[in-house]
């Protein structure tokens, strides 16, 4: 009996020495996904560290951290915007008898400067003439410099007189031309036209 006690005796020992030893260490495989959602993590405690330490300092802070609704800080990175280069775009010219409209565009249609003689402060009889339109022309090109736009595709549209001065502007300008389209709407007949006015 004795023998049959210590037996089971250092059968326990054993079993809880085994226990002790600690167990083999599982390999962790972690998505592309998570290990991006831990590292943002340590950047953002990171960051509200910064903040905090540079909160009454005079240097202002890289990243913003602003409170949500839910009283818990929140990390907002100030995005860079990356001036793109286009080196071919489309213009288009909008004459009419009122008015001298231009709007610079990339192929896409993307509107990357536009101007027109109201906006310049032309008001009245002058917004229709065709220095008002050489003006508006100046005005596009300046604002257009930071893209390198050089190829110009010209649609024009209207009857008014800042047409063909807007063109030549154009040209001056240092544009190359590559297409001239007249896209002025034309009635093949349809609806009655306005009686002439009386002056």
């Amino acid at each position: 009996m004795a023998e049959t006690k210590q037996v089971k005796d250092n059968s326990k020992k054993e079993e809880k020495e085994v226990s002790k030893t600690p167990a083999p260490a599982k390999e962790v495989v972690l998505t592309t996904a998570e290990i991006e959602k831990r590292q943002e993590e340590k950047e953002a405690k990171e960051a509200i560290k910064e903040f905090k330490k540079e909160e009454f300092s005079d240097t202002p802070a890289r990243v913003v951290v602003s409170k949500n609704t839910s009283g818990k800080f929140v990390q907002k990175l100030k995005k860079r915007k990356i001036r793109r280069q286009v080196q071919r775009g489309q213009a288009y010219i909008k004459a009419t008898y009122n008015n001298t409209m231009i709007t610079l565009a990339d192929l896409h249609g993307n509107v990357l400067a536009w101007s027109s003689s109201g906006y310049l402060g032309f008001k009245g009889a002058k917004k229709a003439t065709t220095y008002a339109a050489s003006q508006v022309v100046n005005d596009v090109a300046e604002k257009v410099q930071k893209y390198g736009l050089k190829d110009l595709d010209i649609y024009v549209k209207g009857v008014g007189s800042g047409r063909e001065s807007a063109i030549r502007t154009l040209a001056q300008k240092g544009f190359n031309l590559n297409m001239i389209k007249d896209r002025t709407p034309i009635p093949h007949n349809g609806c009655r036209s306005r009686k002439p006015r009386r002056v």
